[in-house]
């Protein structure tokens, strides 16, 4: 069971996701902290002087901080657009395989497909300038 184990964890795929999960933390952190630190204030400022972690009401004993929310929902489209935009960057960045050698050709009498060495057409039998 402890070779399939290291068999099961040395895949590509277990330690490419373990590698995302660790940088995706590291990410979320400093993305709390652009947003936390830098935004917010400005957003606040711009909008009166109000700090969004302090926002909060009390119902009974119960307080609710409803501006730590306003800040992780901040946070959640901060970090899914960077990803998107990321993603955007790599599929952009990725090259499209060349365009292969045409293997057939159109019959100009009868338009059926034939080999693109044939010099007669199977179907009508016409001769095919080369």
């Amino acid at each position: 069971m402890l070779k399939e184990f290291k068999a099961f964890v040395m895949r590509g795929n277990v330690l490419d996701l373990a590698v995302a999960v660790i940088i995706g933390g590291a990410f979320a952190k400093i993305v709390a902290s652009l947003v936390g630190d830098i935004l917010m204030p400005l957003i606040g400022l711009v909008i009166g002087g109000i700090d969004f972690g302090s926002l909060a009401f009390t119902v009974g004993n119960a307080k609710v901080t409803y501006g730590n929310f306003i800040n992780n929902i901040i946070d959640f489209i901060a970090i899914a657009l960077v990803i998107f935009l990321i993603i955007k960057a790599a599929n952009a960045a990725k090259k499209a395989p060349p365009p292969a050698d045409p293997t057939t050709k159109q019959c100009p009498y009868c338009f059926s497909v034939i080999d693109i060495k044939a010099t007669r057409c199977p179907e009508c039998t016409s001769e095919l300038a080369k």
